[in-house]
């Protein structure tokens, strides 16, 4: 997308003020390679949904789909389409989407729409496919299936704004992952040491900003090379939680290793609207400060004077020092900030969720919710986006491994999902991207 400004002349209709500057956006024509690869791809897609889950669905099936809990004071019907004729039509309006590809070509912002469009008819259809596996008159929890998609998401979510933190004002974060399990292991250990689960999370977050602190000491005053930096930050986390749960937490899992974890609050009147309710508003303590971190990071990043100055940061440092900006203070705040919410992200897992730590907890969640912040082009609404996506992929092979389909999926293959997921986006979905400028990039004040 290119913007073009210029001054009208008076010759132009209704130009009666030459001060006025009008804006022209033109669009970059697609190229015609781009068009045949991205179209020819949309339409193979297309017939996977018609031919392979449309008539591979069992004939005469329906799929019925549960939008509400058995106990829900609302009740919802049960959503039920015709399996077979539901997956082919969906196939061919994705064929349709393809074929208009590659005839014209959708412009860059109508191709983010498409692509979305893409994938819930690819979903809708698979869906309908899973759903004739047993028997006649089977229901698909896809409620349950959502408030799956999302409280997987959260680590992914915490650890991307994290990412995004970071390297808005110019320092990869790589170490992500450690920030997690630091986070983790110290929400366990002092949530049990002090009774206390919110106690324990304050432990999480000051752990993950320790690990944020170290990342920003190294990486800004010493200029070490911050890929590898934050691999070694990993390593260190790991070996070191590892090793403190080996010694002491699990041969005294009562006294050192059981949190407990919170329970669901539910929000009066909100909890109880029909689908949104149970989905957003019936959770616990965690995910309702992630909805809280959502709007205060974006608000803070693009509608205020701190947000201007870290993304100045991270686009051009030395212009920033000119104006008088302190560049190495931005930077290093915004890692120990973001350190702070991948340290969140860690307590989400122990103290949010399972209630117990156990080694390597994370399980590469850090490197996840990174490719969430490269899938949505460095920005927080971009990144929650890929997270939900990636969250939406851990919580289909949980569901795919209790439901029977009408051809038996391997359990390895499904536990691939969600890093399937995230290798596809990346690699074919993001197609170019651009970093900030100066992410990775060490500031020498001159």
């Amino acid at each position: 997308m290119e913007r073009v400004s210029s001054s009208p002349s008076p010759a132009l209709p209704g130009a009666t003020n030459p001060d006025v500057i009008v804006h022209a956006v033109v669009e970059v024509p697609v190229s015609r390679r781009r068009r045949l690869v991205t179209g020819s791809a949309i339409i193979l897609v297309g017939l996977v949904c018609a031919v392979l889950l449309g008539m591979g669905s069992r004939s005469g099936y329906d799929a019925s789909f549960q939008l509400a809990p058995a106990d829900a004071s609302i009740k919802v019907p049960n959503v039920t389409l015709p399996a077979r004729v539901s997956a082919v039509l969906l196939g061919l309006v994705v064929v349709g989407l393809g074929v208009t590809q590659i005839a014209r070509g959708f412009g860059k912002r109508s191709m983010r729409w498409v692509l979305t469009s893409v994938g819930l008819c690819f979903m809708v259809a698979f869906l309908c496919w899973s759903a004739t596996g047993g028997n006649k008159g089977s229901t698909l929890d896809l409620l349950g299936l959502l408030q799956q998609s999302i409280f997987l998401a959260i680590p992914l979510i915490l650890g991307a704004l994290a990412g995004v933190l970071c390297e808005r004002s110019g320092v990869i974060n790589v170490a992500i992952e450690g920030q997690m399990l630091s986070g983790a292991w110290a929400g366990a250990l002092f949530a049990t040491l002090v009774h206390n689960k919110g106690l324990g999370l304050l432990a999480a977050v000051m752990a993950g900003g320790l690990m944020g602190l170290l990342l920003a000491v190294f990486a800004i005053r010493y200029f070490v090379n911050q890929v590898v930096l934050g691999v070694v930050l990993n390593v260190l986390a790991l070996g070191l939680t590892g090793f403190i749960y080996d010694a002491l937490m699990a041969p005294n899992q009562d006294t050192l290793n059981n949190p407990g974890f919170f329970g669901p609050v539910k929000i009066p009147v909100l909890g109880d609207i029909p689908i949104v309710g149970p989905l957003l508003f019936d959770t616990n303590v965690i995910v309702y400060l992630t909805y809280l971190l959502i709007v205060v990071i974006d608000v803070a990043l693009f509608r205020t004077r701190w947000g201007l100055r870290a993304r100045a940061v991270g686009e051009h440092p030395k212009a920033a020092d000119t104006v008088g900006i302190n560049v190495l203070r931005t930077r290093y705040r915004n890692v120990v900030y973001g350190g702070m919410v991948a340290g969140l992200a860690g307590a989400f897992l122990t103290i949010g969720a399972v209630g117990a730590f156990s080694k390597n907890i994370s399980s590469g969640k850090g490197f996840i919710a990174l490719a969430a912040v490269i899938f949505g082009r460095w920005s927080p609404r971009g990144a929650i986006g890929a997270a939900l996506l990636f969250g939406f992929a851990d919580a289909l092979q949980t569901v795919l491994s209790f439901t029977q389909t009408p051809v038996t999926i391997p359990s390895s293959f499904l536990a691939m999902l969600p890093y399937l997921a995230t290798l596809f986006a990346v690699a074919g979905l993001v197609g170019r991207v651009r970093a900030p400028a100066a992410d990775g990039e060490p500031y020498v004040k001159g």
